[in-house]
């Protein structure tokens, strides 16, 4: 459940800050006429990420065992590569959003009342389809049977519009970047967790070798329906008699994924480039004339 409750927080709260963001700026801009685009962009860009979480869950009803487990780790590997990919972004972006926001939402206005919505729709649609795809492939991965997967999703959106009116009204300050930073670092550990998961579902589907070359079995000290055995798999999607595939995916998603996502933020781009000396004045004031 925990696990779901942080999907559900780290996906709307960037969704509920994007939409305060583009109101907030046309609210001081003197711009309310332009709300009402907004709105339907963001109204029609939830109905399609609903929807689609619809034709997931019950499309994949009217499929064989096969199919189903093929889709499913196909989608779980997909949803991985998704969230990756978002943590990453965000990580990167989350000190300048807002001046990025302001800059789309500017072009927009000239173009007029289409433009508003499309720039509505595809800021929050992107957040709605990766949550509906992930949380599906963390359900999926659950399959305890029970609506906790689905009351944790819940309880994690509902905090973020919380957290997102807080911030509108100026109620709230925290650093967003480091937020984004731990909550992406947890939502790593997930995400590596649904991978192996995903893996071995294309192994009982039959795509992938290995399903009963297991790595270890530990059934009998951890008892998947014990209290501790239903939080490792909420939290961490853990099973106790994995295939050596699914360790071995998890291990190689997990340990460099990690190692990369917290090093500093100029190590992969370069950013943090120290200035040759004649770069920084060493001639005086006096500035330079080479082409």
């Amino acid at each position: 459940m925990f696990s779901n409750y942080l999907i559900g927080l780290r996906e709307g709260l960037e969704a509920s800050l994007v939409v305060c963001i583009l109101i907030a700026y046309l609210v001081k801009t003197e711009r309310r006429d332009a709300l009402k685009p907004i709105w339907i962009g963001i109204g029609v860009a939830i109905t399609v990420a609903l929807g689609f979480g619809c034709a997931l869950e019950f499309g994949s009803q009217e499929m064989t065992f096969q199919a189903q487990e093929m889709l499913g780790g196909s989608l779980s590997i997909l949803a991985v590569g998704l969230v990756t990919w978002m943590v990453f972004w965000m990580r990167r972006t989350a000190r300048h959003l807002k001046s990025e926001l302001h800059g789309r939402l500017d072009a927009a206005l000239a173009m007029g009342t289409g433009a508003l919505v499309a720039t509505a729709f595809l800021a929050v649609g992107r957040e709605g389809l990766e949550t509906a795809l992930f949380v599906w492939a963390s359900v999926h991965a659950a399959s305890d049977g029970t609506p906790r997967p689905l009351i944790g999703v819940a309880l994690g959106l509902a905090t973020a519009i919380l957290l997102g009116w807080l911030f509108y009204r100026g109620a709230l300050r925290i650093n967003l970047a480091k937020f984004f930073t731990w909550t992406g670092g947890m939502l790593v550990v997930v995400a590596a967790g649904v991978l192996a998961y995903g893996v071995h579902d294309l192994q009982e589907a039959d795509f992938v070798p290995g399903l009963t070359n297991l790595a270890f079995d530990i059934s009998g000290t951890i008892d998947p329906s014990s209290w501790y055995g239903t939080l490792l798999k909420g939290v961490f999607n853990f099973q106790p008699d994995p295939t050596v595939l699914q360790v071995t995916v998890w291990a190689l998603y997990l340990v460099p994924t990690l190692t990369i996502f917290f090093a500093p933020v100029g190590f992969a781009s370069g950013k943090k480039k120290v200035k040759a000396p004649d770069e920084q004045g060493s001639h005086g004031s006096q500035p330079s004339k080479a082409s």
